[in-house]
């Protein structure tokens, strides 16, 4: 639990730091790597200090639960930064979105009317809800992963005797 909260903490930090610097509209692949690595990173330190408190031991299933245990505890609490950004320090956040976003649509798609976008984004909208459950989901299969990954690296079973 502990490592969730530091998972959170180290999120929020950045998070924060990404809205001080007016780089929170965009999610690009240098900003999508860092949270990534810091994410993995945590991961990584909370299941080698499970395998140290554990006499050395780890199995791959304490290694997975370790894992998603955390990625789940730290993106509550990045959700809820994000929840409380876009209604309460920024309401109009989607807004400016979907401005930054519209060039780009317009661009790919020529063909994309005024009405069409219009409508989309009054779509998108009503389901912006959608991304706090999608978001607990996508952490919790990205701390599967890396706690897969970790747990073949450093899985040591107890003896059989």
């Amino acid at each position: 639990m502990n490592y969730g909260l530091l998972l959170g903490l180290v999120s929020l930090v950045f998070s924060i730091m990404l809205y001080t610097q007016k780089m929170h509209y965009e999610m690009s692949g240098a900003i999508i790597a860092v949270s990534v690595l810091l994410g993995a990173v945590v991961i990584f330190l909370a299941i080698n200090a499970f395998k140290k408190a554990n006499g050395g031991f780890l199995s791959l299933s304490e290694s997975l639960k370790i894992a998603v245990g955390v990625a789940l505890i730290g993106a509550v609490i990045t959700l809820i930064y994000q929840y409380t950004l876009t209604n309460f320090i920024e309401p109009d956040y989607m807004d400016k979105v979907m401005a930054i976003a519209k060039p780009k649509a317009f661009a790919e798609n020529p063909s994309l009317t005024e009405e069409q976008w219009a409508q989309g984004m009054e779509m998108q909208k009503s389901f912006a809800w959608v991304q706090y459950p999608i978001g607990l989901i996508m952490n919790c299969i990205f701390g599967l992963i890396i706690g897969l990954i970790v747990g073949l690296i450093l899985k040591k079973p107890k003896p059989a005797y």
